[in-house]
């Protein structure tokens, strides 16, 4: 089992780290800060100086031939493996708009790896090529506000067949990306057939962001921000037609496309969480020599030192863990690696929300101020334990699998 970088890859991550540091990193606090500030009031809407920095920023990047990471496995990307473009996510990681700049951001990523695999030419030619130049955003919408959708086989938005077309009819939230105003493709898990079997009652559909019959009805909160002008939309659909042609893979396949989709960008997640625990631990270090308190530097009051060393430790253990769940995927595929990929889900978020908190911690009330990224990242790793399934779910899974071992498979 090799996990470490390999030599192809050893350079990418060389100029990613740079760029990430000395390029993007001074001005995503100004990216954000222009948050509210066009002229129509509109949070929702980005102002020009937003729009400035992250075209020049992606205008930079392609140039140096850095975009586009993510596409493992396809003659339209680097060709990297899952365990290489590992590295480069952690290092995106570090901070808020660089995967962006990459052309390695949530949700389109997996959204792109859906057109890639599943759709048709035509799919590809209208959604696929304008993300994969970073042209338009997109959304994947698939929880509901009226049923348990850590189970998706409750989802209930309803496609119903009406001659060359399909009708949808519910509600959808949490659609990450869907209140920015570049976004212009949703892909949607829908009931098809109620009365089929479980993991057959669904089908993704590919909807123009602004068809007819879809209303968004509000942004949800994530502890009290609406993370304009990304967001997390609630929205409605009411006789939303949608043509039979952007039906993906067939009817009663959600569940099969979702997996697919879900599978590496969860792998993709749990590395950017490790990221933001590095620049968590980095920022602790530095603010732990550089502070004294009681006529001692921070690093050695109370158990610093035991935390500091215990962050340490558990990054590693983390990161291990995220390299051989990609490493399976790599060599044993999806399905294979799902038990690995529970187990990151749960440990990756988990591990870096506690190097936050203890960051946090070591900054005192700035800690949790506008003045230091921590409080951000830790309301957005909070966020993650929900995000592509919550930890029970995953705890579920890699219990069940273990269970299998002593009952002959058939748990």
């Amino acid at each position: 089992m090799d996990l470490g970088m390999t030599e192809r890859v050893r350079p990418l991550i060389e100029q990613v780290r740079q760029m990430v540091e000395t390029e993007i990193a001074p001005l995503d606090r100004e990216y954000h800060e222009e948050v509210g500030r066009h002229p129509s009031g509109d949070r929702f809407r980005m102002t020009e100086r937003q729009l400035e920095i992250l075209n020049s920023l992606k205008a930079t990047a392609k140039e140096r031939g850095l975009w586009n990471f993510w596409l493992t496995d396809s003659e339209k990307g680097f060709g990297l493996t899952t365990v290489e473009y590992a590295y480069l996510a952690e290092e995106m990681g570090k901070v808020g708009i660089a995967a962006e700049v990459f052309n390695c951001n949530a949700p389109d990523t997996g959204n792109m790896e859906v057109l890639e695999r599943y759709g048709t030419e035509a799919h590809k030619e209208k959604w696929l090529k304008p993300l994969l130049r970073g042209d338009i955003r997109s959304a994947y919408l698939m929880t509901e506000p009226d049923v348990a959708s850590s189970d998706a086989t409750n989802i209930a938005l309803t496609a119903v067949r009406d001659g060359d077309a399909w009708v949808l009819n519910g509600d959808k939230w949490w659609a990450t990306g869907a209140g920015d105003p570049r976004c212009a493709l949703y892909i949607v898990m829908a009931a098809t057939d109620p009365d089929a079997h479980k993991h057959s009652r669904h089908s993704m559909f590919l909807i123009p962001a602004d068809a007819e019959g879809i209303e968004v009805l509000r942004p949800m909160h994530v502890f009290g921000a609406d993370d304009a002008p990304h967001g997390h939309m609630h929205i409605r659909f009411t006789n939303v037609r949608v043509p039979q042609e952007d039906l993906v893979l067939g009817e009663g396949r959600g569940f099969e496309v979702a997996q697919g989709r879900l599978g590496p960008g969860r792998i993709h997640h749990c590395m950017r969480a490790i990221g933001q625990a590095e620049k968590a631990l980095e920022l602790l270090c530095k603010r732990a020599m550089g502070r004294e308190a009681f006529g001692k530097k921070l690093m050695d009051l109370g158990a610093n030192y035991d935390i500091i060393a215990n962050a340490r430790m558990e990054i590693e253990m983390a990161r291990l863990l995220c390299l051989k769940a990609a490493w399976v995927m790599d060599t044993q595929g999806t399905r294979a690696a799902q038990p690995w990929i529970s187990q990151i889900k749960v440990v990756a978020p988990l591990t870096a929300l506690k190097v936050v908190d203890e960051a946090m911690q070591v900054h005192g009330a700035a800690g949790i101020s506008q003045d230091f990224p921590l409080a951000a990242m830790w309301t957005h790793l909070r966020t993650l334990r929900f995000a592509d399934g919550p930890d029970a779910v995953h705890r579920r899974q890699v219990a069940r699998t273990e269970l299998r071992k002593y009952s002959n498979g058939k748990l």
